[in-house]
């Protein structure tokens, strides 16, 4: 029987999920269960090991996972994750896709709101102006670009779909089973940042892609386009990103990532001074957290790709050593 060990400790029910999404496919043990001698002999034995960060295991137990099949962690985004402290030849895979759903709404609801201006107008209202003939904008008829077309984008299209908008993409392959009315690869980034009337970023944050979108790129976008970016601060530049804004008051941002942030720095900060801005919405990176269930369905994806890996088969949302930023 194959061995799962899971280094960190689960939310109530937590251990339920996981035995039914291994059905029987292997043994689980919980390492805070165990005194150190029995967190070694787990982690010796372990074919596979679901993890939060690298930070769950004590010293020396890194080592240990030298022979183990899959590494997978339970968030979509490991970039702040030291990889390069694990053993050569260990596979790594995200939990990519797994918070798709929300974060899709999450950033349809955003570039809404921008279009809409909604956060203009409640503080308008709240000063006593009633401004009933500004014009906002129909988003239906658009282009929604989507840079990163993975579990995230794709849901992100099925929604733009449903409201009237095209979509365009870019994913490495430059194709994909989803409809699009096109897609291309990222060395096609200029065209799609000319057409799209909404930008979605939902893309990894990996060597490739830190700093992609900046004053060159920004300055392809049209005047009145809106940005929404679900996955990492660091693909944008900040500075430009702020400069862009000031300068051309039509043009929007929906900051859900931030380049400083408590989870992967120990604190929040911003060095432009964004949430003064009309055309900036802003939210506290919670758009895979505001749907109740989502650590439900996170846990069950995580397991079902181990359970891929256990059974031999390839899992998905491998990290290639190219891919991976520390």
């Amino acid at each position: 029987m194959s061995t799962l060990v899971v280094a960190y400790e689960l939310e109530p029910n937590g251990r339920k999920i996981v035995g039914d999404a291994l059905g029987g496919a292997a043994d689980a043990a919980y390492l805070p269960d165990l005194d150190d001698a029995a967190r070694a002999d787990a982690l010796r034995g372990a074919d596979a090991v679901l993890a939060r960060t690298t930070r769950e295991l004590r010293q020396g137990e890194i080592a240990l996972l030298k022979d183990i099949r899959l590494l997978q962690f339970i968030n979509a985004g490991i970039d702040f994750v030291p990889l390069a402290e694990l053993p050569a030849g260990v596979r790594v895979a995200t939990n990519g896709g797994a918070y798709a759903e929300p974060m899709a709404e999450h950033a349809l609801a955003m570039a809404l709101a921008a279009s809409k201006r909604l956060l203009v107008e409640h503080v308008a209202l709240a000063q006593g102006e009633f401004n009933q003939f500004a014009r906002n904008r129909m988003l239906a008829g658009g282009v929604c670009g989507i840079l990163g077309f993975g579990g995230i984008g794709v849901a992100m299209a099925r929604l733009a779909r449903g409201i009237g908008m095209k979509v365009h993409a870019i994913n490495r392959r430059g194709r994909s089973e989803e409809p699009t009315d096109w897609i291309g690869t990222p060395d096609q980034l200029d065209l799609l940042l000319t057409k799209s009337d909404v930008l979605v970023i939902c893309t990894p944050l990996t060597p490739a892609t830190l700093g992609m979108i900046g004053a060159p790129q920004l300055a392809l976008m049209k005047e009145d386009a809106i940005l929404v970016n679900v996955a990492r601060g660091e693909i944008v530049d900040e500075r430009a990103l702020y400069q862009r804004l000031v300068a051309f008051p039509k043009f929007s941002a929906c900051i859900d990532a931030w380049w400083i942030e408590p989870i992967r720095h120990g604190t929040f900060r911003m060095d432009q001074a964004f949430m003064s801005l009309p055309n900036v919405i802003g939210s506290p990176h919670n758009s895979a957290a505001a749907i109740a269930g989502t650590g439900v369905v996170g846990l069950q994806r995580a397991v079902a790709n181990i359970r891929r890996a256990l059974a031999g088969e390839t899992p998905l949302y491998l990290v290639p050593p190219e891919d991976r930023m520390m």
